[in-house]
């Protein structure tokens, strides 16, 4: 059965290089104690995705193109699927530490995905034993995805789908290793271009009515936006230009009820709005450190999902707008920072509902594919080469169901989320909630940022610093400047706000 990509989807697609794939991931952190025995084998991880693959069509899914790109791609069903391609097994080796791990991940982030294959990957990966706050004997599974087939909305299904609600333990016996019959069934090179003729002048139509609803929500936001001139976005370390191939990953987890507090403490805030202030200073003090923090104050991109309900997600996977708050990294005091972004939230979403949320999609979903194909990738060398900036660092937040989750009779402990940096935005946070915890975690081009770690540090250190003045709890981390050194050689001199 074929289902054609949208022209949103097609869009990470037509932008993506080399250099820079669109792929997003997820590390998972299972407690195998809950299991029969205490232990989860490989062949029972394989044995729980064989059984969930017929609940989601984008696992055994691949991508046909239309010839010479004159229409969108389609989704198909690859004949020739193997499970055992797309999960593997690996090890750290010892001793198995926290940046191991992270250094792994983000190994497997940079790696791109075959594109002649389903557009994912799993790799369980084993010798976790020294690292602390995780379980005894824990595995991790880091799962990557194209941005074509998912996103958080989508994300979030998939969580739903690939967990129980009780530790239910997986069959290794019912597991049999199966390849496909072959791909006697692609479709054909004239099925797809007899398709072309009525999806284009279907979605000029629907282009063009687009741009017409669009136009009295336009005159409402120019009629009544704020006269004064808006602060350009300023270039900085974390905006390269070109991003090489090369990836680091850092990350920290947080109590979520201490994020509840403090955004209890501050009128309208929202659990977003805290993660992207502890951002805020972390980026604050990692420029400081690198003495390259500029006076103008940074901007985010945070990309929202501006489709219906989550059931209808799923078969539109990629609805999505965004919206870019400043960060307010000029603000020293982190209440004062909390309190200023919350304000330029509050005004993104209202600009975002006069506009209407479905317009903002419009003209994405239905530009003629061969439009498409070459305007996307120009626009990307122009802003290069200008260096014009929309915001400086893209910042997504998703929420996983709290319940307990088990996968194969493991107890999920621990979730980080991974994002694909690229040309300009060098540096992709994400922030997820789940069980009680969350974490927030940067995926960056690695020259651009080879101190991930300490990043992380930084990161902590604004946490702290703001669940000290909302809520006087005192600071229980090592200072970020403690034995650290700064990519430039030198003790970072960070800025601990009082």
């Amino acid at each position: 059965m074929l289902k054609q990509l949208s022209g949103m989807d097609s869009l990470f697609l037509y932008t993506e290089n080399h250099r820079a794939p669109l792929e997003v991931g997820c590390l998972q952190v299972y407690d195998p104690s809950t299991a029969p025995n205490g232990e989860v084998r490989f062949k029972e991880i394989l044995a729980t995705f064989q059984e969930r693959l017929d609940r989601v069509d984008l696992f055994r899914q691949k991508l046909v193109e239309v010839p010479f790109s004159l229409d969108y791609p389609y989704w198909t069903e690859d004949r020739d699927f193997d499970l055992e391609y797309h999960v593997r097994h690996i090890s750290l080796p010892k001793p198995g530490d926290w940046e191991q791990l992270m250094a792994q991940v983000a190994r497997l982030q940079a790696r791109q995905l075959d594109h002649s294959r389903p557009l994912w990957m799993a790799h369980v990966i084993g010798g976790l034993g020294n690292i602390p706050g995780f379980p005894k004997a824990a595995f991790a599974v880091f799962m990557k995805f194209h941005h074509a087939a998912i996103d958080g909305a989508t994300g979030q299904n998939l969580q739903a789908i690939m967990h129980d609600r009780e530790p239910l333990p997986a069959d290794a016996s019912s597991y049999r290793p199966s390849i496909g019959p072959g791909d006697n069934n692609r479709p054909g090179a004239l099925n797809l271009l007899a398709r072309t003729p009525l999806n284009t002048a279907l979605r000029s139509t629907k282009l063009g009515l687009g741009l017409l609803f669009a136009l009295p929500g336009a005159l409402r936001m120019l009629l009544t936006r704020d006269r004064t001139s808006k602060t350009p976005v300023p270039v900085t370390i974390l905006n390269p230009g070109r991003v090489t191939p090369n990836r680091s990953i850092g990350g920290r987890f947080f109590d979520l009820e201490d994020f509840r507090a403090i955004r209890a403490g501050c009128k309208g805030a929202t659990i977003n709005d805290v993660a992207l202030t502890v951002i805020a200073g972390g980026i604050r003090y990692y420029l400081q450190a690198r003495e390259s923090l500029p006076d103008l104050p940074l901007v985010a991109g945070c990309p929202i999902h501006v489709g219906g309900s989550m059931e209808e997600s799923r078969d539109r996977p990629n609805l999505l707008s965004i919206m870019t708050p400043s960060l307010h990294t000029d603000i020293r005091d982190p209440v004062e920072r909390l309190h200023a972004i919350r304000d330029d939230t509050l005004g993104a979403k209202a600009s975002t509902a006069a506009l209407g949320k479905a317009t903002l999609t419009r003209i994405p979903m239905n530009l003629p594919a061969p439009v498409a194909r070459n305007l996307y990738p120009l626009l990307v060398t122009l802003g290069v080469q200008s260096q014009t900036l929309l915001f400086n660092t893209l910042i997504s937040n998703v929420a996983i169901d709290h319940g307990p989750l088990y996968f194969a009779g493991a107890k999920l402990a621990r979730v980080m989320g991974t994002a694909p940096p690229f040309d300009q935005w060098g540096a992709f946070h994400t922030v997820v909630s789940c069980g009680g915890e969350v974490s927030i975690t940067v995926t960056a081009c690695r020259d651009m940022m080879p101190d991930p770690e300490f990043y992380a540090e930084c990161i902590e250190a604004s946490f702290d610093d703001l669940r000290q003045a909302m809520l006087g709890t005192p600071a229980a981390r090592k200072q970020a400047t403690r034995g650290k050194k700064s990519a430039a050689g030198k003790p970072p001199a960070v800025e601990i706000a009082s």
